[in-house]
């Protein structure tokens, strides 16, 4: 068992069908609006609810934003690649992949995944080494959005980038040095975006093994944008652009 905590993973946690043993709930809270929802949903499939003081929920969350509340849930599951590819395949819009290439910040994990879960994007993919995998504080920066959106752990991410070229998947690499502006790709064939790591950007071979580099063009002072940042603002021009027809 593993902790989640802050109001809306838990909710989502529950609401995803997750297994949670044991609901905690700092004493004194008042269980209106969102929290009265999750208590009543709690009950509702027979999770035993406790009321504590809110120093236990401290040391649970290790003094982390729990907003009064932490649930003991089931480790997190991973998928696989072929889990996502086959997902990708009865879609109705070509399926796409968001690949995380070392991301070390687990804001920055939550954010994109809260953004490719936001965007309808088929999973998410990590590596199983040197990154950041689904941890209590990344299900809290994602907003609970992990519950809702497959995520695979991969030993190597050049060897699953080429698994996806292989599949009919165009990869494109979110690279400050990139060639092209990212609203210059084609969105209507299957896509994995690929976006690296804080501060090191893509690997070599990951960046060699993708179809096409792009870049979000910047005007300001600061030479690029953060990880998370551009990711998104890439997801979501794929959304735009493919509901646009572009």
């Amino acid at each position: 068992m593993t902790y989640v905590w802050g109001r809306h993973p838990v909710f989502e946690a529950l609401r995803a069908g997750r297994t949670v043993d044991r609901l905690v709930i700092a004493e004194g809270t008042r269980a209106l609006g969102l929290l009265g929802e999750i208590i009543q949903t709690a009950r509702e499939r027979g999770v035993d609810v406790q009321f504590v003081d809110r120093r236990a929920l401290d040391r649970l969350s290790d003094r982390a934003n729990h907003q009064g509340i932490v649930a003991e849930v089931a480790d997190f599951n991973y998928r696989t690649l072929d889990d996502l590819v086959a997902a990708g395949s009865s879609a109705t819009v070509a399926p796409l992949v968001l690949v995380l290439d070392g991301l070390e910040d687990p804001q920055n994990l939550g954010t994109l995944i809260r953004s490719a879960e936001a965007v309808g994007a088929t999973g998410v993919v990590i590596p199983v080494h040197r990154a950041v995998g689904v941890t209590p504080a990344v299900e809290k920066a994602s907003a609970g959005a992990v519950e809702h959106l497959p995520i695979a752990r991969v030993t190597n991410v050049v060897r699953s980038l080429v698994d996806l070229k292989q599949r009919g998947y165009w990869v494109i690499g979110l690279d400050p040095g990139g060639n092209q502006a990212y609203d210059q790709i084609r969105v209507d064939a299957p896509i994995a975006l690929v976006v690296g790591a804080e501060g090191k950007g893509l690997g070599r071979l990951v960046r060699e093994t993708c179809d096409a580099l792009v870049r979000v063009p910047v005007r300001g002072r600061v030479g690029s944008l953060n990880a998370a940042v551009a990711g998104s603002i890439v997801l979501y021009d794929i959304l735009r652009r493919r509901k646009s027809g572009a």
